[in-house]
């Protein structure tokens, strides 16, 4: 159950991130919308079409939808009200839903017995592809394609899961693992400022 509650709330923050680009982007509300929609259940679209799961999760579970319309109207309207240096605490809930989306991912694809390097893969899917159709979408280099330790964050708790599926331990901790050990690495990326190097090339 708190795996779900969890869900929601990762939902509810990605579409509002959505919102968010789309304001910086000058877009109007359907804009909004869609970026919001893209960013929120993107990721768990394709891999549900990638693992053959059809039709995708959020057509017999419309209350995804629900949510990410509530969280983009309550996004807009705080756009409206609030100036935007207050959303630092952004990040850090983007990266407890990115966190949870990664044990989702991996757990979902996992009942659908795929050997577990696959599971890792679809975990973070999960978590950075709608944020890819999002950064698409608003002319923008996706996140994970650059120097921010996002999907490195989703691979050291894939990893973790995987070691503790194979140990045996309960699904419970197995999740709680790879959802801490995400979500403490992207935390520390951002407090400390840390990133990737990047790729050089001798003229």
């Amino acid at each position: 159950m708190l795996i779900t509650y969890l869900d929601y709330f990762g939902t509810a923050i990605f579409a509002a991130s959505g919102v968010l680009v789309a304001g910086q982007r000058r877009m109007d509300p359907f804009g909004a919308l869609v970026l919001a929609t893209c960013t929120a259940i993107g990721g768990g679209t394709i891999r549900d079409m990638a693992l053959g799961d059809t039709p995708v999760f959020w057509v017999h579970q419309v209350a995804y939808l629900w949510i990410i319309l509530l969280a983009s109207f309550a996004t807009i309207v705080a756009l409206w009200r609030f100036n935007q240096t207050r959303w630092w605490l952004l990040p850090v809930a983007d990266a407890i839903g990115m966190a949870t989306f990664m044990a989702i991912g991996a757990i979902k694809a996992q009942h659908l017995d795929v050997p577990l390097s696959v599971c890792i893969l679809m975990g973070i899917l999960t978590a950075c592809g709608g944020g890819m159709l999002r950064d698409v979408l608003a002319n923008r280099v996706p996140l994970v394609l650059r120097q921010e330790i996002y999907a490195t964050a989703c691979l050291a708790g894939g990893l973790v899961w995987v070691l503790a599926v194979n140990v045996a331990a309960p699904v419970w901790v197995s999740t709680l693992a790879c959802v801490l050990t995400a979500l403490l690495i992207r935390l520390v990326a951002i407090r400390h400022h840390l990133s990737l190097p990047k790729l050089m090339y001798r003229r």
